[in-house]
C-alpha cells in the first residue's frame, strides 16, 4: 500500500482533530457562565512550560493572582502539549483544565471553530477592556478566528537579526542592513570561503537553516494567505513570488544549495552551545529574542548587534517591523468556573505588573501595549529592538486557520522542493501550493 503524503496525512489528522474537538461544544451551557466568584473555588490551569526557572515563574504568577482573588484557588499542571489539552478539553471533568495556554499560535482556528475554548469578546466587554487597544496589532490577529476571539496573547516572540558586530567591522559594514538588497551585499561580503566550505558564512539561508523558515521570511513581505472568500491567495499576491526567490537568490549567492547544506550538516544544534551564530560560522542569524540570552551565554569571542529583520527595497518605510507570535491563553467550554477563569486569564494577560513580571522571568516579549512600555521591564538594551518590534503596528503574523498550521507547512514543502532545484517553475508551484491549501481546508471544514 502507498505511503501517504505527509501534507495530506496532516490534514486528515487536523480534520479527525476538528471533529473530536467538536463534540465538546455540545455540552456548553447556553445561558453563559453562572459561578460566583466571590465563593471559594479551585481552577485546574494547564501549561505547556517545562524548565525549572519557567514553571517557577508560573508558580510565581499564579501566586500573584491567588493574592489578590482570595477565593479562588488554582492548581496548575505544567508541561502540557497541545495533544494532551485537546484530549482534555473534548473529555471535561473534574480534572480537565478550566484554563489552559500553548504556545501554539496555529491551533487558535481548530479551538475556535470547534468551540472547545469560549469567546472571549464577552468577558473583554463586561470588564471595560478594548483589547484593540490592550495588546499589539499582530497578537489581536492571531488569537482570533473567523470573527471569534477564543484566546488571548500570554506573552510573545518577535523575530529580528542577530549580527556579528566584529565581522561587520572587518568586512567594512558600518550598520546593519535594512533592506534585502544591502542584506544581500553584507552576507556575499561577510561569507568567507575555506577550501570547498566557509570559514565564515554571512547567512545560512536554507529553509532547514534553524529560524529560516518560509512563515519568518514571509512575514517581512507582508503577505495576504487568503482572499475575502477565504480562499488560498499564495498564487495572487506577488509577496509570495517576491519573498520565495529572493531566499533562492540568496542560497545560489551564497554558495548553491547542496554546498550551503554540507556545511549546516556539521554545524551544532539551534539549542545547544555550539550554535553556529554563537561560534562565529554564521554572522548574521534570523531568529527571536531568546537567542540573545543563549548567545551571551556561551560567551562568544565577538560583540552581537540586534537589529530588526530587512524588508523589501519598496517597502523600506516599514523597516523595523517583524514576524510576531507568542503563547496564547483560554477557557475551556467545558468549565462550569467560566467566572472564575475569566478572572485569572485576565490576571495573567491584562494586569501590566503581572504581565511584565512574567516578562522579565521568562525572558519572552511582553503581549500588552502598557507593559511594552513599562519602567519595571528588566532587559539587555539590545532587547528593546524586540520590544520596539513587537509594538510596531506594521509586524505581521500568519492568521489562524480551522485546519491549524497545515497551510503553512504545504507552503513550507513547497519551499523546500523549490530552494533544492526539485521545483524550477516558482509560479506553477504556487498555483498547485494554492490549490493543496484550498482542498486540505475544505476537507477539514
Amino acid at each position: 500500500m502507498p505511503q501517504m503524503p505527509r501534507i495530506a496525512a496532516l490534514a486528515l489528522a487536523a480534520s479527525a482533530s476538528i471533529a473530536l474537538l467538536a463534540t465538546a461544544c455540545t455540552g456548553q451551557p447556553d445561558a453563559g457562565p453562572g459561578d460566583d466568584v466571590s465563593k471559594e473555588t479551585t481552577l485546574n490551569f494547564w501549561h505547556a512550560w517545562s524548565a525549572p526557572s519557567e514553571v517557577r515563574a508560573v508558580k510565581d504568577l499564579v501566586a500573584g493572582f491567588e493574592k489578590a482573588h482570595p477565593t479562588i484557588h488554582v492548581n496548575v499542571v505544567g508541561n502540557m502539549t497541545d495533544d494532551k489539552i485537546n484530549q482534555a478539553l473534548r473529555t471535561g471533568g473534574g480534572k480537565a483544565p478550566d484554563v489552559i495556554s500553548s504556545f501554539t499560535t496555529n491551533s487558535v482556528g481548530r479551538f475556535c471553530s470547534s468551540g472547545a475554548l469560549v469567546d472571549l469578546d464577552p468577558f473583554f466587554e463586561k470588564s471595560g477592556i478594548d483589547p484593540r487597544k490592550t495588546f499589539p496589532k499582530a497578537m489581536n490577529e492571531y488569537t482570533r478566528f473567523d470573527g471569534d476571539r477564543c484566546a488571548v496573547p500570554l506573552l510573545g516572540d518577535a523575530y529580528g537579526l542577530y549580527y556579528n558586530k566584529t565581522a561587520f567591522e572587518k568586512a567594512g559594514i558600518t550598520s546593519p542592513p535594512k533592506t534585502w538588497s544591502q542584506f544581500e551585499r553584507d552576507a556575499k561580503k561577510l561569507t568567507i570561503p575555506q577550501g570547498g566550505t566557509f570559514r565564515q558564512l554571512g547567512f545560512m539561508p536554507n529553509y532547514h537553516g534553524w529560524e529560516t523558515t518560509t512563515e519568518h521570511y514571509l512575514g517581512q513581505f507582508s503577505p495576504r494567505y487568503f482572499d475575502k472568500d477565504g480562499k488560498s491567495n499564495v498564487a495572487e499576491d506577488p509577496a509570495f513570488e517576491q519573498a520565495f526567490k529572493l531566499q533562492k537568490r540568496l542560497v545560489d549567492e551564497l554558495g548553491g544549495y547542496r554546498k550551503l547544506e554540507t556545511y549546516r550538516s556539521k554545524l551544532g544544534d539551534e539549542w545547544g552551545p555550539k550554535h553556529p551564530f554563537h561560534t562565529g560560522q554564521v554572522a548574521m542569524q534570523l531568529d527571536g529574542e531568546w537567542r540573545l540570552g543563549m548567545a551571551l551565554d556561551s560567551k562568544p569571542d565577538f560583540e552581537i548587534g540586534v537589529a530588526p529583520l530587512p524588508v523589501p527595497d519598496d517597502r523600506a518605510d516599514e523597516y523595523g517591523k517583524g514576524y510576531i507570535t507568542g503563547t496564547i491563553a483560554g477557557i475551556a467550554a467545558t468549565s462550569r468556573k467560566q467566572n472564575a477563569a475569566w478572572e485569572l486569564v485576565k490576571y495573567m494577560t491584562t494586569d501590566t505588573d503581572a504581565v511584565v513580571d512574567f516578562s522579565n522571568a521568562i525572558h519572552n516579549v511582553p503581549s500588552t501595549l502598557a507593559a511594552l512600555k513599562s519602567p519595571k521591564l528588566k532587559y539587555d538594551p539590545r532587547f528593546r529592538t524586540f520590544l520596539e518590534i513587537a509594538a510596531n503596528p506594521d509586524s505581521t503574523t500568519a492568521p489562524a486557520s480551522v485546519n491549524g498550521g497545515v497551510y503553512l507547512t504545504t507552503i513550507q514543502e513547497f519551499g523546500y522542493d523549490y530552494e533544492s532545484g526539485r521545483a524550477t517553475d516558482l509560479r506553477k508551484g504556487l498555483r498547485e501550493t494554492a490549490r493543496q491549501i484550498d482542498t486540505d481546508i475544505a476537507q477539514a471544514k
